[in-house]
């Protein structure tokens, strides 16, 4: 496994501090611990070694300055539950599903029937050895 050696070494001329470059990996650590896709293949397992690795070779884009502050309050002026809300379909066609359901089901009743009938022979042939 590659281990990140310190002094971290970046582009100077994209990322003007360490601590730039720390916030970009910590924003992009947390996309992939969210379940994005990494943009760099590495052997790294850990999200904050992906996420720096990828800050350091260039791969991710990010914005500074004025554009940083006007992209941040159109974010928050975004309802994100009401798009969710709005992505999600209804199912429309649940009679197959329900078909499988209703036959897991039957199966699922008949097993636990089955069960609770020779449960019950055991425990009468039980009883009546103890007699």
């Amino acid at each position: 496994m590659d281990i990140i050696s310190l002094p971290v070494e970046y582009d100077k001329k994209k990322i003007e501090s360490r601590y730039r470059l720390v916030v970009i990996a910590a924003q992009r650590a947390r996309e992939l611990s969210l379940g994005s896709i990494p943009k760099i293949q590495t052997k790294a397992k850990k999200v904050t070694t992906t996420a720096l690795l990828e800050a350091i070779s260039g791969n991710i884009e990010f914005i500074t300055g004025q554009d940083a502050i006007i992209a941040k309050e159109r974010a928050e002026k975004i309802n994100y539950k009401k798009l969710i809300e709005e992505k999600r379909k209804p199912i429309e066609d649940l009679s197959e599903l329900e078909k499988d359901l209703k036959v897991y089901l039957h199966e699922k009743g008949a097993t636990e029937k089955a069960l609770e009938e020779l449960f019950a022979e055991s425990e009468e042939s039980a009883e009546k050895e103890e007699e």
